[in-house]
């Protein structure tokens, strides 16, 4: 793989390719994992051995960049909410016309973990241009996720979740939600997409653990899925 940083549309952006990549991966890319980002490409070339670029944007405020909406019980910043559209729109206008530029009309993998891994499926009920999300412990946890979720169907074909089977047994009653949510999400997309076209991975440990572990086993599921093994 080769790896390269550049600017993209005011973002700093890190690239890892092949020689004739056949996905386009793309995640966002807070400053805690910046330094686990060569390390995840090189997972999932370990795993699943096709050929794939992976891009990661940076983002500016992890909670303005990635969460929907507003949720005081788990952050009081009355911004939060206002900047996702923003966000979702730099992918798709921005970084995407980039990488295709360079490398083709390739199929797209929106991922992300924690507020990441929200927001890619919360971006892949906006728009189909993604053809898989792989959502590694997304924090599910804000308020009304599933109610939201039954109105807002995914548009991508395939879709992973995962979860540490820790990450609800926590004091905080909002945080601790999200094991229901994750289920229930799982639920819903089994029936938007049949079961074949979606995983609900449960991972050993906490939320902060092994996270480009669990980024990268999210991707290579959804390479595989594309390929149809």
């Amino acid at each position: 793989m080769n790896h390269k940083t550049s600017i993209i549309n005011g973002r700093e952006c890190f690239l890892s390719d092949a020689i004739n990549p056949k996905y386009i991966l793309i995640q966002t890319l807070g400053n805690h994992e910046r330094g686990i980002f060569d390390r995840t490409a090189e997972l999932i070339t370990e795993t699943c051995g096709i050929p794939f670029v992976l891009a990661a944007f940076q983002v500016f405020d992890w909670d303005l960049d990635l969460t929907p909406w507003h949720d005081d019980a788990i952050n009081r910043k009355p911004e939060v909410g206002t900047k996702t559209g923003d966000t979702l729109s730099y992918v798709t206008a921005s970084l995407l016309p980039v990488l295709e530029a360079d490398y083709g009309k390739l199929p797209v993998i929106l991922g992300g973990y924690s507020l990441g891994g929200l927001f890619a499926l919360w971006s892949s009920m906006q728009t189909d241009r993604f053809s898989a999300v792989a959502a590694a412990s997304p924090s599910l946890w804000i308020k009304d996720w599933l109610d939201y979720a039954k109105a807002h169907p995914v548009k991508a074909g395939k879709v992973y979740l995962s979860l540490g089977d820790q990450e609800e047994h926590v004091k905080n009653r909002s945080i601790a939600r999200v094991g229901d949510s994750v289920r229930g999400e799982y639920e819903l997309l089994q029936a938007q997409l049949g079961r074949g076209n979606c995983t609900l991975v449960w991972n050993p440990g906490g939320h902060f653990q092994d996270g480009e572990k669990r980024l990268a086993s999210a991707f290579s599921w959804c390479i595989e899925a594309l390929e149809g093994k």
